[in-house]
């Protein structure tokens, strides 16, 4: 069994654009060419709505949280990155790659999370942020939260100590593997090409070159009791790695994605998703295209329990 979400967290973008300071290693980022900030933003906040409208729908519990317009953060709308929660009481802050992306760690949402939940520790990893060592949250981890293990794909926003450390620290196994595009380009988050159901695991199992480490990775998710559904670099480019799996009030698991990636499946791989969990997809083309990231990215698993 899985240990899916029950509820998750999203911010509400404020000054949402294109970040050229993440654009350096995130190859799925285009900057706009017809749009201004200003309609770039507008479109994001109409998808961000959409996207809660969705969620709610469908009972699933969602907390929004405003992004505060100053300073500017253009991809707040992703805090995925700098948090993550884990059930043993732990809210854990993370080293981010691009300073620009830095000052989306905000205190008075760790102050909000330990008012509403039983919080026991909150841990900030930020200090290796100084050593140039990064590790961002669960866009570089793919936890297994049943079985106490951590993927990842090496990357220069996904280092291997750090990463280490973070599993031995709460008692994970780190199970670390390396990610390249077709380019032959680290992939720089391992939730881009892998995604964990309850049963089921989404990879792009063509990114991993080392044979050794392919075998290994297949083993370790059929012994844990994952059906494998293998996507393309091509699927990966339309963000079918990219996706959540949430539970709603009553229990039901729905596995979010994007419009993009919905549309990239086969049919096949539709089925062998329907078989496990019920596929609800959600356009954010606009966040997706300026953004380089996806609906994962823009979803924060609360695990604590409540107050």
């Amino acid at each position: 069994m899985s240990k899916t979400a029950s509820e998750i967290l999203m911010i509400r973008p404020a000054s949402f654009g294109f970040n050229a300071e993440t654009a350096a290693n995130n190859v799925f980022q285009t900057a706009p060419e017809t749009l201004t900030q200003q309609q770039v933003q507008q479109k994001a906040v109409e998808e961000f709505d959409n996207f809660i409208d969705t969620l709610r729908k469908k009972k699933i519990e969602v907390i929004v949280v405003q992004d505060t317009a100053n300073p500017p953060k253009p991809d707040a709308i992703f805090p995925n990155n700098w948090f993550c929660t884990l059930s043993d009481g732990s809210v854990c802050v993370f080293p981010m790659y691009a300073t620009n992306r830095r000052i989306e760690k905000r205190d008075d949402l760790l102050q909000m999370l330990t008012e509403q939940f039983k919080v026991r520790d909150v841990e900030d990893w930020s200090e290796y942020e100084a050593e140039h060592l990064f590790l961002e949250g669960t866009g570089s981890m793919i936890i297994d939260h049943a079985y106490k293990i951590i993927y990842a794909c090496i990357s220069p926003r996904t280092n291997k100590t750090v990463l280490e450390k973070f599993a031995h620290a709460h008692g994970y196994k780190a199970m670390l593997f390396h990610s390249k595009d077709e380019h032959k380009t680290d992939v720089y988050h391992t939730n881009v090409i892998m995604h964990l159901g309850d049963g089921y695991a989404v990879i792009c199992m063509e990114s991993i070159p080392d044979e050794t480490e392919r075998i290994a990775l297949s083993q370790l998710l059929i012994s844990t009791g994952h059906e494998i559904i293998p996507i393309t670099f091509e699927q990966v480019r339309k963000y079918a790695g990219n996706m959540l799996q949430v539970q709603n009030k009553s229990g039901k698991k729905f596995t979010i994605l994007s419009r993009s990636a919905y549309m990239s499946l086969t049919s096949e791989q539709k089925k062998i998703f329907n078989y496990h969990t019920t596929l609800l997809p959600i356009d954010i083309n606009t966040i997706e295209t300026v953004g380089g990231g996806s609906v994962r990215c823009m979803m924060a698993e609360i695990f604590l329990e409540k107050k």
